[in-house]
C-alpha cells in the first residue's frame, strides 16, 4: 500500500489531496474544512446523514482517476445536499469546486 499527499492552494484556503494505492486500486479525496471531493468508493449519501458536504468524481474502472493530478481534471458527478448548498454541482470540474470546500 502506498500513500501520496498533495497540497492545492485556493483563493479560499488549502485542501488537501489523499490517495491510498493497492495493486490494481486506489482511493482518492480531495478534503477541505467545508467538506470533500472522492472518487465513486465513498457512499456521500450516507455522509449527508453525519451532516458532511460530500461530492464524486468520475471514475470508473475503465477509466480510472488514478492520480490526484488527474483528479483536477475530472468532473463532479453526484453531490449530496450539504455539497450542493455549498454551491457544488454535477457537472462541475473537480479542481474549480476546491475553492468552495476549502
Amino acid at each position: 500500500m502506498e500513500i501520496i499527499t498533495k497540497t492545492f492552494e485556493t483563493p479560499n484556503g488549502p485542501a488537501e489531496g489523499v490517495c491510498i494505492k493497492w495493486p490494481g486500486f486506489g482511493i482518492l479525496m480531495v478534503t477541505g474544512t467545508k467538506g470533500f471531493l472522492a472518487c465513486p468508493a465513498i457512499d456521500v449519501d450516507s455522509c449527508q446523514g453525519y451532516g458532511k458536504a460530500a461530492a464524486i468524481i468520475e471514475s470508473s474502472a475503465d477509466n480510472p482517476i488514478g492520480t490526484l493530478e488527474r483528479f483536477c481534471d475530472r468532473k463532479i458527478t453526484k453531490a449530496n445536499e450539504n455539497a450542493r448548498s455549498l454551491g457544488l454541482k454535477e457537472g462541475m470540474p473537480a479542481k474549480e469546486a476546491f475553492a468552495l470546500i476549502a
